[in-house]
Parts: C-alpha cells; sequence; structure tokens
C-alpha cells in the first residue's frame, strides 16, 4: 500500500542528526524551556522574518495564547472558514470569543475576501479578529484580508499549520498579519515527534505576554501575573524540530517538485487540481484534487493500493458538535459545502519516489 502521507519517513531521512539531537537532550540534564527551546525559537524566527517566535506545546494551543494574548472577550467574534482543521474553530471557543464562519474562494479553498468583507460592513456583534488559514500549503489572500481588517480595526492571526516555508510576495507566511500560530504536527511540512506549536510576532509587548501566557502567567516563577496556562514544547521536540528545519526548504522544494509531476500527468483529465495564486509560493502540505466522483475515486485508488485522504470531509458548521450554534455569515457557505464533497488529498511527502509518484499518476488515469 502507498501511504498517503508518511512522517516515519522523515525521521529515517535525517536519523543520525536527530538521534544525536535527542541525546544531546537526555544528556544535558534540562527538559523543559532548556536552551533546546530558545535556540529554536531564534532560529525559527530568522528563517521566518519575524521579530519574535514563542514555542508552546501544540498547534491548537498556538491559536488559542495568540488570541488570549490580544484579550479577546466573551462577546467578541472571531472570523474564519469552516473549510479547515477542526482545531482552528475550537481554538476560538477555547480562548473565550466566537467563531464567525465565511465562506471559501473556490479556486484556493482559502478565505474568500469578498465575504470577509461583506461581514466585516455589516458585522453580527465587534470582529475583534480574523484568522485566515493557508490551507494545503498555499498562502490565503493576504493582500486583499489585511488590508480589509485594518480598516474595520480587527487583528489578523494567520493559521501557518499547513504553510511552512510559504511566500507571499518576498515575505513567508507568519510574517504578514499581528500573530501567526505554526503546528509542528509530525505529518507537517516541518513536524515534531509528537505535539508541538509556535506563535511568532513583531510585537513587542504580545510577545511578552505570550512567554507569561505560556507558562501560568508567570513573570517571576511560581507568581501569576495574569491567569495563564501549561503550553510548553520541550526540549526534545525543540532539538529535533532545530534539526529538520534545517532541510525545510530542500524538502519544500522536492514537495513542488512531486505537484509539478502530478501537475503534468494529470492535466486534461475531469479533475480539479491545486489552485496557484499570482505572487504566492505553494509549499503543497498537501496536493489537493477535485471530482464531482470523490468517493468513487478513491474507493477505485485504494482497490489498487493507493492511499488518499479527505482534508476535510465535513465543514465545521456541519459537525454534529457545532451544528445550529456557530454564526455564519449571511450568505451562506455553499462553497465549503461543496469543496468537502470533492477533495481528496493524494500520497506526498518529501520521501516520495519519483517511480511511486508515477503508478499514482497511472491508477488515478486507470480509475477517472
Amino acid at each position: 500500500m502507498i501511504a498517503q502521507t508518511d512522517p516515519k519517513a522523515a525521521y529515517l531521512a535525517q536519523r543520525t542528526a536527530i538521534d544525536a539531537a535527542i541525546q544531546r537532550v537526555l544528556d544535558g540534564g534540562r527538559y523543559i524551556l532548556g536552551e533546546e527551546v530558545a535556540a529554536f525559537e531564534r532560529e525559527f524566527a530568522a528563517y521566518i522574518g519575524a521579530r519574535h517566535a514563542i514555542a508552546v506545546a501544540s498547534g491548537t494551543d498556538a491559536l488559542v495564547l495568540a488570541l488570549k494574548a490580544i484579550a479577546v472577550g466573551p462577546a467578541d467574534y472571531v472570523a474564519t472558514v469552516a473549510h479547515t482543521a477542526v482545531a482552528t474553530v475550537a481554538a476560538i471557543e477555547l480562548a473565550g470569543a466566537r467563531p464567525l464562519l465565511l465562506d471559501i474562494d473556490p479556486a484556493s479553498c482559502t478565505l474568500d475576501p469578498a465575504a470577509l468583507e461583506r461581514v466585516l460592513a455589516a458585522p453580527p456583534g465587534r470582529i475583534a479578529a480574523v484568522v485566515p488559514v493557508h490551507l494545503y500549503g498555499l498562502p490565503a489572500d493576504l493582500d486583499a484580508i489585511l488590508p480589509l481588517a485594518r480598516r474595520y480595526g480587527a487583528r489578523v492571526i494567520e493559521d501557518c499549520a499547513q504553510s511552512h516555508g510559504a511566500r507571499l510576495g518576498t515575505a513567508r507566511t507568519g510574517a504578514l498579519g499581528d500573530l501567526a500560530a505554526f503546528s509542528f504536527y509530525p505529518t507537517k511540512n516541518l513536524g515534531a515527534l509528537g505535539d508541538g506549536g509556535l506563535v511568532t510576532t513583531a510585537d513587542d509587548g504580545l510577545a511578552e505576554r505570550l512567554r507569561g501566557l505560556r507558562e501560568y502567567g508567570w513573570r517571576e516563577r511560581y507568581v501569576s501575573d495574569v491567569a495563564g496556562m501549561n503550553s510548553r514544547l520541550d526540549e526534545i521536540q525543540a532539538a529535533v524540530l532545530r534539526v529538520k528545519l534545517s532541510a525545510l526548504d530542500a524538502d519544500n522544494e522536492r514537495r513542488a517538485a512531486i505537484a509539478a509531476a502530478y501537475d503534468h500527468g494529470l492535466a486534461g483529465m475531469t479533475l480539479t487540481l491545486p489552485g496557484r495564486r499570482a505572487g504566492a509560493s505553494h509549499v503543497f502540505y498537501q496536493y489537493v484534487v477535485r471530482s464531482a466522483r470523490r468517493d468513487a475515486l478513491r474507493a477505485g485508488l485504494a482497490a489498487r493500493g493507493i492511499g488518499t485522504n479527505i482534508h476535510y470531509p465535513v465543514p465545521v458548521h456541519l459537525q454534529p458538535a457545532y451544528r445550529g450554534r456557530v454564526a455564519l455569515a449571511p450568505s451562506g457557505l455553499r462553497e465549503s459545502e461543496r469543496a468537502a464533497r470533492e477533495v481528496l488529498s493524494l500520497p506526498l511527502y518529501p520521501q516520495l519516489a519519483a517511480a511511486v509518484v508515477a503508478e499514482t499518476i497511472a491508477a488515478v488515469k486507470a480509475v477517472a
């Protein structure tokens, strides 16, 4: 069976360096918020082009803490999309605010700026923040989103869980909004060997607040100045991520090469191939095609030993935990619902062999 993704392959590709990094931490004797975390924060901030990077325990926590840092409250709305990992919306509620779900642009599957403008112009209440999701590795249209948010006084928190290393113009995602949240889940472009997350910002005050919030609100140990939480990246994960960061650009180039092979091999078929945006670099966390016969295509590929996945099968507003109780854009979420019926992620990770890519293309042609 050809796996749709394979985090073990990423470990094996750098096994010697990763094992040495882990051993260094074990020998050092400090396992929480030590020099490995501090070094990774410096190195990741420099890579992104951000002034500050604050490492936390998960990508969900990164979003929660970013929202808490701007002091969202129970009367505040946070606008985002329904076609995303549920963590985006869960984080808004965990931070104490109210999600407001908007539709996507069908070409990119990212937040539709026109939908955002409509709701900002006639909001259901105060919209404190906008969380554009850089989905599948493609940056959301921040050239349009950022000026809209500024005009209406909303903060912008980038959800960069799927866009490590992507660029919009000359800037990387994570250096464009007021804050940005990253996930280091093992399958990500930059993945740990467990959970991990990080927040970037250029704002000194927000960075200081975040460092307190991630550890019980401490500035002085055991004394909480504000009500915080426990969300700390451990030293082993930081050491592993430092190793993997050194290969991120090369891995992203390999992802782009695999995507180009898929583009060429699947051209002319009755499939919608991944969209691009002028001026934006796509880092292909996923290679997502769309088909009106998605389920039949997936079943046919499985019968031929090709693993696939669906990112994501049910938009958040239609999931049992959220149906009927989260605020939706008055214009509806038609494109989000359509995408959920059609999207299919083909095998893609940097270690995927060219012969396997060719086999996958042949299988898609045979089925579709």
